[in-house]
């Protein structure tokens, strides 16, 4: 089986189109949350993933257009752009969005994988440390940990008790897609992350994806180009603070 993992669209358009366009023939449809948010394309970003099905997992974002509530543990930018979504989105997205089930969430036909948007824990922990590293492990029994949340792409190894950290290396060829293949090992496990398509925080400005091979067992980390102009020149268009349109090009 072959998945592609999309997480963190944030609601911008060209990045997903760029995505998908990047790669073809795969057997599932992953996303790790965070569909919206951020970005002037929620309705269009969600109409584009609903016919794929697949697997959804909610994310932080997600739940907060949902409950305003939520709003409350955002920063004043991050806010401002989850009230934008809720009054712009259609009642069949806003359905649609409400009815994504919080991680962690499976596939029947994959053994010891898990799909979460923060951690098997928390959908609101970022794995950005030895130790939450660590307490994702222990609170799943999965070999294979797929997350997102962190906008960071990148896999953490963990075998006989010791973590490393693995990030993908690229030549970096802006006008060009590229992919870095990632075996995986039967005695170890892995939180595997792909990175976010829709607002990347590594230094790369580009979409951000992975696929996985389940009968190589092997992880392929991605970067695809995309029209960060028009995408910038929309979120300012719709009045969306100028920071969520700067950002884009800084990757960060």
């Amino acid at each position: 089986m072959r998945l592609l993992i999309l997480s963190d669209i944030h609601s911008n358009l060209e990045a997903l189109e760029a995505c998908l366009h990047t790669v073809g023939g795969w057997d599932q449809f992953v996303n790790l949350g965070d569909t919206v948010g951020y970005g002037a394309d929620p309705n269009a970003v969600i109409e584009r993933v609903r016919p794929y099905g697949g697997l959804s997992v909610r994310g932080n974002h997600d739940r907060a257009v949902l409950d305003p509530k939520e709003i409350e543990t955002f920063n004043p930018i991050a806010a401002a752009a989850v009230q934008w979504t809720r009054n712009s989105l259609t009642p069949e997205n806003l359905a649609w969005l409400s009815e994504v089930p919080v991680g962690p969430v499976y596939e029947p036909a994959l053994a010891d994988t898990q799909f979460v948007h923060g951690s098997p824990g928390n959908e609101d922990e970022y794995i950005l440390s030895e130790f939450s590293a660590r307490t994702a492990f222990a609170d799943s029994r999965a070999q294979l940990i797929f997350f997102g949340h962190t906008h960071i792409q990148g896999a953490v190894e963990y075998k006989e008790n010791n973590i490393q950290v693995i990030h993908p290396s690229y030549a970096f060829k802006p006008s060009s897609a590229e992919r870095c293949d990632f075996p995986l090992e039967d005695e170890t496990r892995y939180l595997l992350n792909p990175g976010s398509v829709g607002q990347p925080r590594d230094g790369d400005w580009r979409a951000a994806f992975a696929t996985y091979d389940s009968a190589k067992h092997q992880v392929s980390f991605w970067r695809a180009p995309y029209d960060v102009d028009l995408a910038q020149q929309k979120i300012i268009s719709a009045g969306l603070p100028y920071r969520l349109a700067s950002r884009l090009r800084e990757g960060r």
